[in-house]
């Protein structure tokens, strides 16, 4: 701490031109690596000397050296550098979304109240607050306030299978958005899924359209109201490499080769992500007592479970606790899909003496009355583990912000 600032300073630019050496030494000719390491002795001894002239002097043959070593190579400018920048921001970023840390958008409410799925709320124009609440409101919770109107008489286009041909799309991985496709013109995209979508308009379009041969009129709201975005988490993909998954944590997972997935949600379940609470690992006999979830006989005893089963605070939305999974699930192609878990009595056995990647997990939901599980499609196998939703970033103002749990 005592040593003079030209010093310092003198013995940072010895280093520096040592680091320029090195860094580019494949551009620089044998002579000019040889008059740079000349340049650095004499800088260092006159350092040695403790001759404050002769240290500056030095310096500045030294800086004069290492600036027109290279006269052909155009200095780098600011867009050049800032450029560079990101580049490494974002290469690091995406290492570490690769290997160790995910963001996931709750698109659902399965798992409310510990988690907020995207909901809707319908609220007519004359209704909305002042535009610098609606943009606070955005920034703290991610409420979006919309309304969409048809400009013109449209028809709905027909899927093979007879429905309207109205789906639930994703893009930029964050982003989940409605689409209603027609005979007759482009495609709508809506600013939320059909779900929360439905619930401010758009489930009163879709009455109108079965009612009127797929019409959907000049002037009529398909949207109007609030949506407030999923809660935005972080996944730790890292964990699970080196711990086994528990009892009662919250993970997301792939739904690959999940079939029953695949024959409730078709082309959307086949590569996304869903995110449950853990209920049940490899060895464990799953069963329904409502509100009770069984173990092996016994009822859950982890914490996250045991706030779904006793529905106190928050939790209160589900009365009911765990539940069996609803009989009144539409079919499929006019065929009933297989069902694990419908009755009282029904068991899942999780597969434990299998290959690695072969074990099956339970995934339940918290909201356990609206919540698509693995009461309905059964285990999730090893290999379609993600890892353990680790940190809710935003919104910050739902309660949600901070470790989940």
């Amino acid at each position: 701490m005592f040593t003079p600032k030209w010093k310092k300073e003198a013995q940072h630019l010895v280093k520096a031109a040592k680091k320029f050496i090195d860094y580019k030494r494949d551009l620089l000719t044998p002579e000019r690596v040889a008059e740079i390491n000349s340049r650095r002795e004499d800088l260092h001894a006159a350092v040695k000397s403790k001759d404050e002239a002769m240290v500056k002097e030095a310096s500045k043959q030294l800086t004069a050296m290492c600036e027109n070593a290279l006269p052909r190579q155009k200095p780098q400018g600011a867009f050049e550098e800032n450029v560079e920048v990101m580049f490494v921001a974002i290469v690091i970023a995406l290492g570490l979304r690769a290997y160790y840390l995910q963001p996931f958008r709750i698109p659902t409410g399965s798992m409310q109240p510990t988690l907020n799925g995207i909901i809707g709320t319908p609220l007519t124009k004359d209704q909305w607050p002042s535009l610098p609440q609606r943009l606070a409101e955005k920034a703290l919770r991610g409420r979006t306030y919309v309304r969409e109107i048809n400009d013109r008489d449209r028809h709905i286009a027909i899927t093979p299978q007879g429905g309207l041909d109205i789906r639930d799309i994703q893009f930029l991985h964050f982003f989940s958005r409605a689409e209603i496709h027609f005979s007759d013109s482009e495609p709508i995209r809506l600013p939320a899924p059909i779900n929360p979508c439905s619930s401010i308009g758009l489930g009163n379009a879709i009455n109108y359209a079965v009612r009127n041969g797929g019409l959907i009129p000049k002037g009529m709201v398909i949207c109007e109201g609030t949506i407030d975005s999923g809660d935005l988490v972080l996944v730790d993909k890292f964990s699970y490499q080196f711990r086994k998954p528990k009892r009662g944590e919250v993970f997301v997972f792939d739904t690959i080769a999940i079939k029953g997935i695949q024959q409730r949600s078709g082309e959307q379940g086949a590569g996304s992500h869903y995110i449950k609470r853990l209920c049940g690992v490899p060895g464990d006999t799953l069963s329904i007592q409502s509100p009770n979830l069984l173990v092996d006989g016994k009822i859950a005893q982890e914490p996250g479970i045991q706030r779904v089963i006793h529905a106190e605070g928050f939790y209160q939305m589900n009365p009911n606790g765990y539940g069996l999974a609803s009989p009144n699930e539409a079919p499929h192609h006019g065929k009933k899909l297989p069902q694990f878990l419908a009755t009282e009595g029904a068991t899942l056995s999780l597969t434990a003496n299998a290959r690695t990647g072969m074990r099956e997990y339970a995934a339940l939901g918290d909201n356990t009355g609206n919540s698509l599980d693995s009461r309905y499609w059964g285990p999730v196998k090893e290999f379609n583990l993600v890892g353990p939703a680790l940190f809710a970033l935003w919104p910050v103002t739902t309660g949600h912000w901070g470790f989940i749990r």
